[in-house]
């Protein structure tokens, strides 16, 4: 009984920290947050502060971590090394070639996969690793290079990118209760409805 309820207890926590990552009246910009310790921690910081960065990264951690450690592993790398090389990529073209609504289809993509629970293979998940990777990293390179930031800031990002799915893949992948792993799906459907939420609100903005 005292084991179920410290499992419970884990998976409110996660919950409860994403939906507050998204409820943060923080800015939904590219642009880096400044610490004033340097271009590394200002990449760790805007990631932290930055839920349209921050909420994909849990939900593909989540997806990963329901799919088991291969999904797990391969996710880790795979997220990582993109959106390192898609802020590298931003960085240096300097423009954007992706529509302003991403970050809402990515959170609505990625929480519909993972509240659906359908089992998907570790290369599938891995790939849709690379996409949200590319995607958003390619954001960030071209928002640090719009503020006339340091390419440096893209080792932290990518850094705080890395610990996070190391973490939350390897705790869901710990879960084994069933009703676990239902929270798990429903944190998924709650990110979804946020995604929904986002692109209706911009689609509004373009009318």
């Amino acid at each position: 009984m005292k084991r179920r309820v410290t499992s419970a207890s884990r998976v409110c926590v996660v919950a409860v920290g994403a939906a507050a990552c998204v409820v943060l009246p923080t800015s939904a910009e590219a642009h880096l947050v400044t610490t004033g310790l340097g271009p590394v921690y200002d990449g760790i910081s805007h990631v932290l502060m930055s839920p349209d960065d921050l909420v994909p990264i849990l939900a593909m951690s989540l997806l990963a971590g329901l799919n088991g450690p291969r999904a797990g592993r391969r996710t880790l790398f795979a997220l990582t090394s993109a959106w390192l090389a898609g802020g590298i990529a931003g960085f240096v073209v300097g423009q954007t070639p992706v529509p302003g609504t991403v970050a809402a289809a990515s959170f609505l993509a990625l929480g519909g996969l993972t509240a659906a629970g359908r089992r998907l293979s570790p290369t599938v998940v891995a790939t849709i690793a690379v996409v949200v990777g590319l995607v958003h990293g390619w954001l960030n390179g071209a928002g640090i290079a719009d503020a006339q930031r340091e390419a440096m800031s893209l080792v932290g990002i990518a850094s705080v990118t890395f610990v996070i799915v190391a973490l939350v893949s390897a705790f869901v992948v710990s879960l084994r209760a069933v009703w676990a792993r239902i929270a798990v799906r429903v944190a998924g459907s709650w990110i979804a409805a946020i995604g929904l939420l986002m692109l209706g609100w911009s689609l509004r903005g373009t009318t």
